[in-house]
């Protein structure tokens, strides 16, 4: 009981300070003094240390000699983190993340279906396929089951294009993804499939440019319903005041 009361306690310490870290309440170079931090959380010193390890790692917290541990400078965040992005959104929909999203798929994906094309299997397609099928099967289903079936063709076409370097990159943007896909399926229907569709029949008939303009134009879509759903939230959020 007493190493999970730790942990808890640790964990609590870490969420609250990351979260008011990203979401800018407590700002760049200011100093995180472990007594006040102590006192502040009502845990001991060493939940407090180990908190600020576990924000150490994600790049959000730095420490000197003689100054001590202080908040990092946004370019040191591992903005692709998971928690990073959990908590960036944790005060609403990060809008700016969502368009920067959008530029760097255009940026990786096209590249990544261009690669399948040229080098998928056999089994790659049987993947896609049943990647597919399943994204099918999800239409109507609550908004887990839609956003686990799209990664899951994204993550098959990965497979496909055999280049671990784009696979680590592209893998990267996985949690940006899953937030993205909550966010648009959570606000609007969106019928994606058979945009999906277009790209697995150009990577079966191995034609890379297909795949490529296929990849963008699916992209294309997906951008342009991150704007619809970002009118429709503000609206809401309008009636509601």
């Amino acid at each position: 009981m007493e190493e999970i009361g730790r942990a808890g306690a640790h964990d609590r310490v870490v969420v609250s300070l990351g979260t008011a870290i990203v979401n800018g309440g407590i700002g760049p170079d200011e100093d995180l003094d472990v007594v006040a931090l102590q006192e502040r959380f009502g845990v001991s010193r060493t939940a407090v240390r180990e908190a600020l390890r576990v924000l150490a790692a994600k790049g959000l917290v730095g420490a000197r000699p003689r100054r001590g541990t202080f908040v990092a400078p946004r370019e040191q965040w591992a903005l692709l983190d998971t928690d990073v992005l959990r908590w960036r959104f944790a005060a609403g929909v990060d809008e700016v993340f969502l368009d920067e999203l959008g530029e760097v798929r255009l940026t990786i994906e096209p590249a990544v279906a261009r690669m399948a094309a040229l080098r998928r299997t056999d089994r790659d397609l049987a993947a896609l396929e049943d990647a597919l099928t399943v994204m099918r099967e999800a239409a109507g289903r609550p908004t887990g089951d839609q956003v686990e079936a799209d990664l899951a063709f994204h993550h098959a076409l990965l497979r496909a294009a055999h280049n671990e370097l784009m696979a680590r990159m592209a893998t990267a943007i996985e949690a940006g993804l899953r937030l993205r896909d909550q966010f648009v399926h959570a606000t609007l229907t969106s019928e994606s499939a058979d945009k999906h569709a277009e790209v697995l029949l150009a990577v079966r008939r191995q034609r890379p440019k297909a795949a490529e303009t296929a990849m963008r134009a699916l992209i294309e879509r997906s951008i342009a319903d991150v704007d619809i759903a970002k009118k429709i939230h503000a609206e809401q959020a309008g009636h509601e005041r």
